[in-house]
């Protein structure tokens, strides 16, 4: 995968075409279909998203309830003015929602697949930071 800088400032990615592997006939007829390039872009473009700790913080936090900025910002240890602007992205690309109540937008993530993709991470990190042994099976 290649990265570059368009005019504008957004990031490209361009992705090398691979050979096609040999298969065998039980993995082409799997459930689990090779993602196609703009999927890939697409899942690359969230992980990106997600890199920032403060912003990964946030949809952690987010997960777990609604919020308003002023209450996720102090969590985090940000300024507001930093936090609406992470929330913004975040709302951008629809990985959280805001709805009005009175005064104040309380944030949500209602999308199933952002939440257990935040679970599955913190579930497979340790609080000390090390990968998590997985559990007995």
């Amino acid at each position: 995968m290649m990265t570059t800088d368009t005019e504008c400032g957004r990031l490209e990615i361009v992705m090398p075409n691979f050979p096609q592997r040999a298969t065998t006939e039980a993995a082409t007829t799997s459930a689990a279909a090779e993602p196609s390039a703009p999927q890939i872009a697409a899942a690359a473009a969230t992980f990106a998203l997600l890199s920032s700790p403060p912003r990964l913080h946030l949809v952690w936090l987010i997960t777990h309830g609604s919020y308003d900025v002023g209450t996720l910002a102090q969590r985090v240890g940000i300024s507001i003015a930093t936090a609406s602007q992470h929330l913004a992205k975040l709302r951008l690309v629809g990985v959280v929602t805001a709805r009005r109540e009175g005064r104040r937008h309380l944030y949500t993530v209602e999308d199933p697949h952002i939440v257990k993709l935040v679970e599955e991470i913190f579930d497979h990190i340790a609080p000390d930071g090390t990968l998590a042994p997985d559990p007995p099976r």
